[in-house]
Formats: structure tokens, sequence, C-alpha cells
């Protein structure tokens, strides 16, 4: 008995140690995972929305720190040395659905790479940003003039609008 004993502790111990290098490994903040668009967690019921400014969209995950809720987006790929810009402006909007949603301001977002993880934080820069990006999106749309921005194959082959592009790479 005394011996069944031991080794469900130690299968526990083990089981619990696996667990920590697991979460070490994902890049996931300490805190609880409170929702989550890909793996076994609650998904979010639906996108988070803004109705203020026009934008909606689904973390991958949202975790909770302490009373913070710190979305977090994680990219298949390597790391780039720094971040590229769009994954940031992307993390910012998912910051800005959270505040909008919860009605509190993430001191910051996480950015997930195949290799390394990046915690970006949340500035009124870096809000200003997004919003004068998306308000500059906003105008291209509405003058019917969106020019691409890239000579990546690979982002035309995936992007919805390939088959009316008249700039399309493929």
């Amino acid at each position: 008995m005394i011996a069944l004993v031991l080794l469900l502790v130690l299968v526990g111990l083990a089981l619990l140690w696996l667990a920590r290098r697991l979460r070490a490994r994902s890049g996931l903040p300490t805190g609880r995972v409170v929702a989550a668009d890909v793996g076994p967690w609650r998904r979010l019921d639906r996108p988070l929305f803004s109705r203020r400014h026009g934008l909606t969209g689904r973390p991958d995950y949202v975790v909770a720190d302490g009373a913070d809720l710190i979305p977090v987006e994680v990219k298949s790929a390597r790391a780039p040395a720094r971040p590229y810009a769009s994954h940031i402006l992307q993390l910012a909007a998912y910051c800005l659905l959270v505040a909008e949603t919860s009605g509190r301001r993430p001191p910051y977002g996480i950015l997930r790479y195949a290799d390394r993880t990046f915690r970006i934080p949340y500035t009124r820069e870096l809000e200003e940003q997004l919003l004068d990006v998306l308000e500059e999106m906003r105008g291209d749309l509405a003058a019917g003039d969106a020019p691409r921005r890239h000579q990546d194959p690979r982002r035309c082959a995936a992007c919805g609008y390939r088959d009316v592009c008249a700039e399309a790479l493929l």
C-alpha cells in the first residue's frame, strides 16, 4: 500500500514538472488561460469587437495575469531579430479589443514565435500608431485605392482578394 502511494506521488510530481516545462516552452506568461482560439482551452464565444473603432479580432490566447487580461498571438515561423511591425500592430489591435471589451487596459501583449517570445508593451504611442494605420486603411478602402505593399507571392496566394486584385503576383 505504501509503495502504491509513493508511486502515485512520484507520478504526480513528474506530471507537474512536465506541465511546468511545457508551459515555459509555450511562451505564455504565468497566469490562467481564460480563452483561446487554438488548443483545448475555452474558446472565445465570438470575436472581440469594438464598435467605437469598428474593429474585430480573436487573439490566439487571453491569459489572466493577476487582474490583467493579456492577449497572446502565436506565429508558427521562427522569430525575426525584431518582431515585424505588422505583427506588433496585430497584437496592438488585440490589446485595444481586450481593453474595450473588458474595461481594463492590458499593460502588454505577447508575440510568440516558434523559437522565441516577445513581450510588447501596450503604450499610448503604440495605440496611436494603430489608430493612425486603421484610419489610413479606411481612407484607402473608401477611395478604392489600396495598393499592394509587398513582393511576397506566398502572401498573395493566401489573400482573400487575389481573384479580384489587379496587382496579384500570381
